[in-house]
């Protein structure tokens, strides 16, 4: 059997094992089938090359681009999946955990190219919430805005996803325009080299923007500076180690930390047996403790269920755990394979043990259990193994004990005051779900535990077909938790790219600002431009041109035609004498929808030309209300440019219609699709 060298890839070449090189076996057959690391690589050669090199060239391009490359990169891996799933059964991976890791990963990456494409500019700033008036009369404002780093980002990950742990960390990192030196865990880095091989040989990533480390990192942490960022994501006890270097400690280097927590799942007092949240509950819990060999840092780890269903929740859970096929991955009939290593199977059963002392194993023997196809003393199987513990309030162990495998521990709870306490023992989880129909009981869940969690997942009839299930990180929602669970935040759309970038308060001048972040701002230079800003294609127009229509007077003649063509017959339009009742009116008012419509009779340019389609308004307010005989225009600004695709591009305009006296009337922003 050939034993794989497991490279690293460093400064733009690959590295093979060298001295401190470890051995890797499979987590199946208990072979050896690879060796990695390498003690001599330079590490300060890899952060200079990805500080001088990666993350120049990332930050001259914009989001948009960078976006487009996160898109290439997940469509260019997608064509290579089948050699990754190949590949990961040595881990002890059955298909179905391929398609969380592999396809999961993939998936995330595009998710954040769609984001970046849609959340952010096409723009190298990213404006961080509204402009802020810090002067009477406008002339200076304040702004927050978001830039890259100009570091590196180290990504340490886990063991149990080598393609999803990375990529999750990944698509923010090179969104944001940062560099990345990725080191897997050594037992699956071979499945981590392979994907990184793919993204380098397709040649869409610029040089120095990604590097990997197979093995361990050196003093690597020792050299870091301000400028970059540490994602990890393992154990608490690794998290503490590395985050209290001193040198991380003295340089504020940023440390995110994703850590493994005591996640629960609690049965709402209302999902009695034979409910529909009844079974979906016993569903989900032999789901989280069999998917990946239950080695999920989202793994159901505590079962809460009220004192009277504990019974029955124990029989259900063992009679369905009691069909888990466990057997060499590879085989179409297994439905859990092996642990990472025996090692990580060694560790499972002294955790086990440690559990064992406070709780009472109600289903799973390791010592008598069945493996297909493989021999379970050489491979690092485990059976599914459920505990109950009588007494959860005094018990210590199985609130702060994780057995990072197939292993969970129900415990009852008299109301949903205890269930809110037992949860909340945990001191700080990456997920808590409560399974119920009672929208009470969720309330109380979300205001007793969400200080305690980084994710609530409420699930029941309602939301169960088409739920992503309570393990399953989403990369639209922050991945995280406080406390045991690391304090940290991944994911969650645009937040996570934030932790690669220096938010920064910017002060000025409203040309200044406008400068700055690419996006016109109200008191900015305005351009007047050489014909209707409407006849003007995409590329021809500039921030800051501005259309300032002709006035138009508003009769009651207008109102009421309006009223009738409409249904609008709002007494404050139709009714003087209750429009002089409310204090908001003098009396009888303009419809604001009639304003608008005249707004756009007044701006619009009715013949063929660029702008394609009205797609939206944002921001609507009306200010002050017009009266039979008010007289009102409008200014047509182009606040911003956003390229959509190869034909036509979105141009934001910031619109405000005033009266004669030129007091502000309503003020909105019309998005239009403009061709190029």
């Amino acid at each position: 059997m050939t034993i794989q060298q497991i490279s690293s890839f460093a400064a733009g070449e690959w590295i093979a094992p060298g001295g401190g090189a470890r051995t890797i076996a499979s987590a199946v057959t208990g072979e050896v089938i690879a060796t990695a690391g390498n003690n001599s690589l330079d590490v300060q050669g890899m952060l200079d090359y990805a500080r001088n090199v990666g993350g120049p060239a990332l930050r001259k391009l914009t989001f948009h681009e960078r976006a487009k490359m996160l898109k290439a990169l997940s469509l260019h891996l997608g064509q290579h999946k089948q050699a990754m799933y190949d590949l990961s059964f040595n881990t002890g991976a059955t298909q179905s955990d391929h398609l969380i890791d592999i396809d999961g990963g993939i998936g995330t990456m595009f998710i954040f190219a769609s984001k970046g494409r849609r959340e952010m500019p096409d723009g190298h700033v990213y404006l961080d919430g509204d402009v802020e008036q810090l002067s009477r009369n406008g002339t200076f404002l304040g702004q927050h805005i978001c830039t890259p780093l100009q570091g590196v980002a180290v990504h340490i990950n886990a063991f149990n996803f080598p393609v999803w742990g990375m990529l999750e960390k990944l698509a923010p990192t090179l969104l944001a325009g940062v560099p990345a030196i990725v080191k897997p865990a050594t037992n699956s880095c071979y499945i981590t080299e392979m994907c990184v091989r793919l993204m380098l040989d397709s040649g869409i990533l610029p040089a120095g923007a990604l590097q990997l480390v197979s093995g361990g990192l050196g003093d690597m942490l020792d050299r870091l500076t301000l400028q970059d960022v540490v994602s990890f994501t393992g154990s608490a006890d690794t998290a503490l180690k590395l985050r209290s270097n001193p040198f991380i400690l003295e340089n504020s280097v940023r440390f995110v930390a994703e850590q493994d927590s005591l996640n629960c799942s609690v049965l709402g007092p209302d999902a009695e047996p034979g409910t529909p949240e009844f079974n979906l509950f016993i569903k989900e819990v032999q789901r989280e403790m069999t998917t990946k060999a239950g080695q999920k840092c989202t793994a159901i780890r505590r079962i809460i269920a009220p004192e009277p269903q504990v019974q029955a929740v124990i029989e259900a859970l063992s009679a369905r755990l009691s069909k888990t096929v466990i057997g060499d991955p590879r085989l179409e009939t297994t439905r859990m394979g092996a642990l990472v290593s025996n090692g990580q199977k060694r560790d499972v059963l002294e955790k086990a043990a440690v559990i064992g002392q406070e709780a009472e194993r109600v289903f799973g023997d390791p010592d008598d259990f069945a493996v297909d196809g493989a021999d379970a003393e050489k491979g690092a199987f485990l059976p599914p193994m459920l505990f109950h513990c009588a007494n959860p309030d005094a018990a210590t162990r199985v609130h702060d004990t994780e057995a990072f495998g197939p292993v969970s521990t129900i415990m009852g709870y008299r109301d949903t005051d205890h269930a809110i306490e037992l949860a909340n023992k945990g001191q700080g989880s990456l997920v808590a779900s409560v399974i119920t129909h009672d929208t009470d009981v969720a309330c109380k869940f979300a205001m007793g535990a969400g200080a305690y969690h980084g994710r609530l997942y409420f699930n029941n009839r309602d939301s169960m077909k088409e739920s992503t299930g309570h393990g399953s990180p989403l990369p639209h929602m922050v991945h995280g938790g406080p406390g045991r669970a690391g304090g940290g935040e991944e994911m969650g759309g645009v937040r996570g790219v934030k932790h690669y970038m220096q938010r920064t308060a910017i002060q000025g001048s409203p040309d200044i600002l406008a400068a700055i972040g690419s996006k016109w701002v109200p008191g900015a230079t305005e351009i007047k431009g050489p014909a209707h800003p409407f006849t003007r294609r995409y590329n021809d127009l500039e921030i800051g041109e501005t259309l300032v229509t002709a006035p138009r007077v508003v009769t009651m003649d207008n109102i009421e035609h309006f009223a009738g063509f409409t249904g609008d017959t709002f007494y404050a339009h139709m009714n003087q004498a209750a429009a002089e009742r409310n204090p908001f009116f003098p009396g009888r008012v303009a419809h604001g929808y009639l304003l608008l419509s005249f707004a756009a009779g007044l701006f619009v340019e009715p013949n063929e030309g660029p702008v394609l389609a009205n797609t939206g308004l944002d921001g609507l307010r009306f200010m002050k209300p017009v009266v039979p005989g008010d007289t009102i225009k409008v200014r047509l600004t182009v606040k911003s440019k956003t390229k959509r695709n190869d034909q036509y591009g979105e141009i934001r305009w910031h619109v405000t219609l005033t009266q004669q006296d030129d007091e502000l009337v309503a003020e909105y922003e019309l998005l239009t699709m403009v061709a190029y």
